[in-house]
């Protein structure tokens, strides 16, 4: 059996031999132990389980809105990566943008691309600029992979808790039960959930510096974001896989002044990557 302390020594060289990379526009590094391909992979297939079991909305004109936005924001965001030097960042991805009939107050992105809007969270973005906010933050977590991190980082946290539990392997049946369990709260509440918690204000970081390039006023998402809050889960934060309502409002604030650079060929680096009208959260 490892001694305590080897197994320790494991678990904190296992970052050295994982593979890096960084996030487009904010820089952030981040973990990655899953090739894009497996990923990919993983989320066509459960993208094409729930397109067949989802109702498709039958709003033509709304449909073709989602369609229309989505496009836009993802064309700008493509001329961006491709003109500062990401152009790999987005390869074997195939965009697809789908509003489903369902009440629910939602929308989700799937690895590669794939986007879903529900019908139910319409009332709430009102208008193209409102959708282009939520379509903006489901961009984002595609091109940030946040997907493939959030699966590294799982991966991480059962490399450590196996790697605690072969530690405690001597002890009695009670230290390991209490254990696990600690280990068990840990991981979510002091890993899993923070992680999640980074990735959606990142999300929304990003979203506003992607729907500015696609020529929509980042300034929108603040209201868009007071008028879900009325819809609050009630959960505390430090449960939840999302931030606060308040948080988020809060830290949308603070990054609007560097997305409105990217705003009607503002002083960033993609004025020219506005989209034209040509094409058609």
């Amino acid at each position: 059996m490892l001694k305590k302390s080897q197994v320790l020594l494991i678990v904190a060289c296992l970052p050295l031999f994982a593979g890096c990379g960084s996030v487009p526009v904010t820089g952030r590094k981040q973990l990655n132990l899953v090739s894009n391909s497996e990923v990919l992979s993983l989320g066509l297939q459960q993208y094409g389980d729930f397109i067949k079991s989802a109702s498709i909305s039958t709003d033509n004109a709304n449909a073709a809105l989602v369609q229309k936005v989505g496009r836009n924001i993802a064309n700008a965001v493509e001329t961006y990566l491709e003109s500062n030097g990401y152009a790999d960042q987005l390869k074997d991805y195939a965009w697809e943008f789908n509003l489903v009939k369902s009440a629910d107050i939602n929308a989700f992105c799937m690895p590669g691309g794939k986007i879903v809007v529900y019908e139910g969270i319409l009332p709430y973005t009102q208008n193209e600029t409102g959708l282009a906010v939520v379509l903006g933050h489901e961009v984002a977590h595609a091109v940030a992979k946040h997907a493939n991190e959030r699966m590294s980082n799982q991966m991480m946290t059962q490399y450590g808790s196996a790697a605690i539990e072969t530690a405690l392997g001597g002890a009695s049946a009670k230290v390991q039960q209490a254990a696990a369990v600690a280990i068990g709260l840990g991981a979510q509440y002091g890993i899993l959930l923070p992680y999640s918690r980074k990735q959606e204000l990142e999300a929304d970081q990003l979203g506003l510096v992607f729907m500015a390039m696609a020529g929509y006023d980042p300034g929108a998402a603040s209201a868009f974001w007071q008028r879900m809050a009325q819809n609050g889960s009630g959960i505390p934060e430090f449960m939840s896989t999302h931030p606060s309502d308040e948080t988020r409002i809060k830290q949308i604030q603070k990054d609007l002044s560097e997305a409105l650079k990217y705003y009607k060929g503002g002083t960033g680096k993609t004025g020219s990557a506005r989209t034209s009208d040509k094409w058609s959260f």
